[in-house]
């Protein structure tokens, strides 16, 4: 499985709640941040997924999220 597969599993579990790149990569032991970054911008725009500035539901701080509605 890809890493872009696995955060799009990811996002979907948490669906809706918004989830920032750092939460990412550390929930999937991912690394480095940009590849998290790159990925979570490629679901943008497909299958409900949306990025945006909101809370993070895992660490609380507000940053860019990755959301499936």
């Amino acid at each position: 499985m890809t890493a872009l597969q696995d955060i799009e599993k990811l996002v979907a579990r948490l669906s809706p709640e918004p989830v920032c790149d750092d939460c990412i990569a550390q929930t999937l032991g991912l690394s480095p941040l940009e590849h998290t970054d790159q990925s979570a911008r490629e679901l943008a725009g497909t299958n409900g997924f949306e990025r945006r500035k909101d809370v993070c539901s895992l660490c609380g701080d507000t940053r860019l999220v990755t959301l499936q509605r």
